[in-house]
């Protein structure tokens, strides 16, 4: 098992750890998440989910971005999206108010050009933050710094990105998350 960082290590790495851009592949079909909670029983029960858009991970987008900084990321997506995928749909308006740029690839797409089905974070082009999973239970992630595996995640990076569709666009394709 690699050395998984811990909590306040990745809290550090979107305060201050990158100088440009960060850049997220999430291929998994549904999170555990403990914020999301009440906002996702919501969603099941068909109410509107209620976001906090001082959520302390917006609020520190919008510092980065507003320093200038990108904060790109892909979303896999499978055809009919799961009820999660939908779910995840209903906060993307936040995040794209907070400055982030979020796009959407078929996971067919995204088979079709091999992409491994990863999550991880690539800072600045230099380091990947590397998700590791038990089932569905988030475990840690692993800081990657060598510098020829850091640039297959730049080439996957790449390839994600010219083929993802931006989330407005994408919305338009998709029947009401609600």
């Amino acid at each position: 098992m690699p050395h998984l960082i811990d909590s306040d290590e990745i809290d550090r790495l979107f305060r201050e750890g990158f100088e440009h851009t960060a850049w997220r592949l999430e291929s998994r079909r549904a999170y555990q998440v403990d914020y999301e909670g009440e906002t996702y029983q919501r969603f099941l029960r068909g109410e509107e989910p209620a976001r906090d858009p001082d959520r302390p991970w917006l609020v520190n987008m919008r510092r980065q971005t507003g320093a200038g900084k990108r904060v790109e990321r892909v979303r896999l997506i499978d055809d009919p999206p799961t009820t999660y995928q939908r779910y995840g749909l209903t906060g993307v308006p936040a995040a794209l108010e907070a400055g982030e740029d979020v796009r959407y690839l078929h996971r067919a797409r995204s088979e079709e050009a091999a992409l491994p089905a990863e999550d991880f974070w690539l800072f600045d082009s230099r380091y990947v933050a590397l998700f590791h999973y038990e089932g569905d239970e988030p475990v840690g992630l692993e800081l990657i710094e060598d510098p020829a595996r850091v640039l297959r995640y730049c080439q996957v990076r790449d390839a994600a990105w010219h083929y993802a569709i931006p989330y407005r666009e994408f919305a338009l394709q998709v029947p009401s998350a609600m």
